[in-house]
């Protein structure tokens, strides 16, 4: 039967020589159908046996099975070679992932409206040579009031409606001062910087107060420090921010227990001319108070009062944020809404 042995031969090389380019699984599975399937070549190999002689089926029988052997495991093979082909690929376009590419109508996220106006302040005050300082919001009762001159029988801890916590002598800070206790107690003078965070107090919500809201403590202490130092300080600062190299600002005395003298930095309301809920009908803003340190707030932290002085302004974020943006309700802030988000 030499036309058995030439089909046999054929089929064998045309395998080899198909599974050879073979690079996608449909592709193999129909090769598999085509040579082992029910009306595969090797299968209709098998079915002429029948027609053969007992010695001819001894001959080609073995051959006829060896071909069908040859081909699962060419098939298997191959099966393994191009899986192991796409977990390479996969993982090689996962290694080399352009992060940077443009997805079309993608939606982008952004920073928020705090986070913004926090990073423009900070390089203001770093242009200045100040430096950025944090505190923690939970925060002592001695580093809170005692330590800024506000004991526990002082009238101007009425001025704060404080959060206290279970935890006796602890409370959410009513302002971002503490920090400036803290530096204090731990660095050696000269040294300035500022310290924006979160402050909170029990407080009725409305269009110009939060129960939490973000201030910015600034803090410069040196020998020779005067209030001259602290208005060009405002008045840098406040140029820079909002762009302007004349603004419509007063300066009036004012009372706070960790400075003395103490100034109150008022800004124009930008909106309105004759009053509004924002400026509560003043058509004034008070922007930047401070003053120079007190010498008791040196006392306690270990400063030397007759060696340093220095000077200490507090001022609110939020506030200027909303002069900044022109925003006329803090609740915005926190209101979660996208169309008031997107806007910046």
């Amino acid at each position: 039967m030499p036309n058995l042995k030439e089909k046999i031969q054929t089929i064998s090389s045309e395998l080899k020589q198909q599974l050879a380019h073979l690079s996608q699984e449909k592709e193999l599975e129909a090769l598999r159908l085509s040579f082992i399937g029910k009306k595969g070549a090797i299968t209709e190999l098998l079915g002429e046996l029948k027609n053969l002689t007992i010695e001819e089926k001894k001959e080609f029988g073995p051959l006829i099975q060896a071909l069908r052997q040859e081909a699962e495991d060419g098939i298997a093979a191959r099966k393994k070679f191009i899986t192991e082909q796409q977990s390479q690929a996969a993982d090689n376009q996962a290694r080399h992932f352009d992060v940077t590419s443009y997805v079309p109508n993608a939606p982008t996220g952004h920073l928020h409206p705090y986070t913004l106006f926090i990073e423009e302040i900070q390089r203001i005050f770093l242009s200045m040579g100040y430096e950025i300082w944090d505190g923690p919001e939970f925060e002592t009762e001695f580093n809170n009031f005692t330590a800024l001159n506000i004991p526990k029988d002082h009238p101007a801890r009425d001025m704060y409606d404080t959060f206290w916590t279970d935890q006796e002598g602890y409370l959410l800070r009513t302002h971002t001062s503490p920090v400036q206790a803290r530096i204090l107690q731990q660095r050696t003078p000269p040294l300035a910087g500022i310290a924006p965070g979160r402050t909170y107090r029990h407080e009725a919500v409305d269009a110009s107060h939060d129960f939490m809201f973000m201030q910015c403590e600034g803090l410069l202490v040196d020998k020779n420090v005067t209030v001259a130092h602290l208005f060009a300080t405002a008045q840098t600062f406040l140029r820079a921010l909002f762009q302007k190299n004349t603004l419509d600002i007063r300066i009036r005395p004012g009372f706070f227990p960790f400075v003395e003298p103490g100034f109150e930095i008022d800004m124009r309301c930008i909106f309105c001319k004759s009053g509004c809920s924002v400026c509560k009908q003043s058509t004034w803003i008070e922007i930047f108070p401070g003053g120079l340190v007190h010498p008791n707030v040196f006392k306690a932290c270990n400063i030397d009062a007759t060696q340093y002085s220095g000077l200490a302004f507090g001022f609110g974020l939020t506030r200027l944020a909303m002069l900044r943006y022109g925003i006329d309700d803090i609740r915005l802030f926190h209101s979660g809404k996208l169309k008031f988000l997107e806007q910046f």
